[in-house]
């Protein structure tokens, strides 16, 4: 995955200029660091930035000199990533089951909080790591409610066996924190209400306080023309609601966004390969590449379509079948997508809010998934 030198004024100059044949991905820093000082100016805690939604360097860079100091990692990889980047930052070692030599690397690279919801799990991190300083955050799960997919179906103790575990991390010396993660793209703000409650629940059945409250990730992204992430409704209530649940001994607050960090900074181009009969379009690129998460979370709506030589098509639309460049048939992008009815071959389809979850799980199966990334000033299309 190359990355341009040059910095482009839009993608539609890059396009005129470049006539890329292989999919590309627009990257606007201004536009990253703005939405994590949102994040910093708005959340009523520490921020963290959950590593796996994209990891690459230049955006962990941007996202260290807009005053992002955590990151939410989950492999030795990730920890050595930040380790080498951001030396200072803190790290949330939060993913809740880990082979032993992993701990034994986190361990060695300084980590000082890592995540749990098993009994088992806990009595690994208590053998390996050193209680001094170190906390050990429970992390629970509810019923899924108001997200595009769930995150308990993995991981998360129900309520009662949380109460355990925190019981049974306080006594073995750790600092005592809870966590949860309401799921992706959470366009509610309730989201989190029973959560908060819950976890102030789990405390009193423990008969021990938080220190932290981790909210985790969950805050939406811009997905769907017309329809704005409610971000500053979120975090009152999260304020409010934490009050409310807690009292006197509210915990300090932890968040960590990965998609609502990241997702609107970059917007990916797919060069359009053929248009079947006027009917399928083939891009490509699709799930195999940078489209992965589509299929799971629905189809992001705000699409454009430019020319060969980068002018926006502006005319009627039409419900269009759009397949990636795979010879697999699970490559197609979810429902019909409404591109303009004029759309041809040489065109470029522009998806944006790609900034997650698309380099980061581009593959190369089938011979395809040769992205490069451009660096533009901004993202209008």
């Amino acid at each position: 995955m190359g990355l341009s030198k040059t910095i482009w004024a839009t993608p539609s100059e890059f396009l005129h200029s470049q006539h890329p044949d292989n999919p590309v991905i627009f990257f606007a820093p201004s536009v990253l660091q703005a939405t994590a000082k949102r994040f910093l100016a708005g959340f009523p805690g520490m921020v963290t930035y959950a590593v796996k939604s994209n990891p690459d360097e230049m955006v962990i860079e941007n996202l260290v000199a807009a005053g992002v100091k955590g990151f939410d990692v989950a492999s030795p990889a990730e920890i050595a990533l930040i380790r080498r980047l951001a030396p200072g930052a803190a790290l949330h070692y939060n993913n809740p089951v880990r082979a032993r030599h992993e701990i034994e690397f986190a361990v060695g690279q300084g980590v000082h909080s890592y995540s749990v919801d098993s009994r088992t799990e806990l009595e690994k991190l208590i053998e390996i790591v050193p209680a001094a300083n170190t906390e050990i955050t429970v992390r629970f799960k509810l019923p899924v409610a108001g997200a595009a997919y769930n995150f308990g179906a993995k991981f998360g103790a129900p309520v009662e066996l949380a109460a355990e575990l925190l019981k049974r991390v306080a006594e073995a010396g750790f600092v005592a924190s809870l966590t949860f993660h309401p799921g992706t793209q959470c366009t509610d703000p309730m989201a989190w209400d029973s959560y908060i409650r819950a976890a102030a629940d789990i405390c009193r059945k423990a008969g021990v306080p938080a220190r932290r409250l981790n909210v985790g990730g969950g805050f939406p992204s811009h997905r769907v023309q017309g329809e704005l992430p409610q971000l500053d409704a979120i975090f009152a209530l999260i304020d409010r609601v934490a009050t409310e649940a807690f009292g006197a001994s509210r915990p300090a607050l932890v968040c960590e966004p990965g998609r609502g960090l990241v997702a609107e900074c970059m917007v990916s181009a797919a060069r359009v390969k053929a248009v079947r009969d006027g009917e399928h379009v083939f891009l490509n690129d699709g799930t195999y590449g940078c489209m992965d998460e589509q299929p799971i979370t629905g189809m992001i709506s705000r699409i454009s379509v430019l020319t060969a030589d980068g002018v926006k098509r502006v005319g009627e639309q039409r419900k269009r079948i759009v397949f990636g460049p795979t010879c697999d048939s699970v490559d197609r992008l979810p429902g019909d997508i409404m591109l303009a009815a004029d759309i041809a071959e040489g065109d470029y389809v522009l998806v944006e809010g790609m900034g997650a979850y698309s380099t980061a799980t581009n593959t190369t199966f089938n011979g395809f998934g040769a992205v490069s990334i451009a660096t533009v000033m901004n993202l209008t299309i």
